[in-house]
């Protein structure tokens, strides 16, 4: 069990166990922000099935019949490492034109569903699938990798040539205190360099 869902049943736990401890329902759910009709859910949740029916009453079960047909989830698939840069929108719009009739949100599940939600989790699929199955890419996916190749180098380590010699100063306002005035904050970032030992 995760420790998220673990948190969870614990919360669950604290209601139940502090409206004992209370010996009043409504009081438990007025500390804990919760309605009555939830601490009796999980009171019957527990009394059919224990403290794990607390955790598979937090678990959502899929609904199959919500999904799309097999066909538009591999279409969408399919266009979502040959377009990457295409958002949701643009996405159904353009499957539209091919005769795929799926809402952007519709898109967005499928996306969420096989982990291909933002735009680097579309371009390591690409990579991944370029890597199995030796495609040539088009002129969009390789502009696309550009992109990411370019906001890696952006966001990348910065080399100075001692400690000092690179800095970044910025003043904030913090806010006004009577008798003294406005308040500002002034930081500044040093950047320190870094010594890698080299295998000679």
């Amino acid at each position: 069990m995760s420790s998220l869902n673990q948190n969870v049943i614990r919360h669950k736990i604290g209601l139940l166990n502090l409206a004992t401890e209370l010996g009043n329902v409504s009081k438990a759910c007025k500390v804990m922000g919760l309605s009555r009709d939830t601490f009796y859910r999980y009171q019957n949740a527990v009394a059919e099935g224990g403290v794990e029916a607390l955790f598979d009453a937090t678990r959502k079960k899929p609904n199959p019949k919500n999904r799309v047909e097999e066909a538009t989830e591999t279409a969408v698939l399919a266009y979502a490492t040959e377009q990457p840069a295409h958002g949701q929108v643009r996405t159904s719009n353009e499957l539209r034109q091919r005769g795929i009739f799926v809402s952007p949100s519709g898109v967005r599940s499928i996306w969420l569903r096989n982990d291909l939600a933002s735009f680097k989790q579309r371009l390591s699929a690409l990579e991944k699938q370029v890597a199995e199955q030796g495609i040539v890419l088009t002129d969009a996916q390789v502009a696309a990798l550009e992109r990411k190749q370019d906001d890696d180098l952006a966001h990348g380590e910065i080399e100075t040539a001692h400690p000092g010699y690179l800095g970044s100063q910025d003043t904030f306002y913090v806010g006004t205190i009577k008798g003294v005035g406005r308040i500002s904050a002034r930081v500044k970032v040093v950047v320190a360099s870094v010594m890698q030992p080299t295998a000679e």
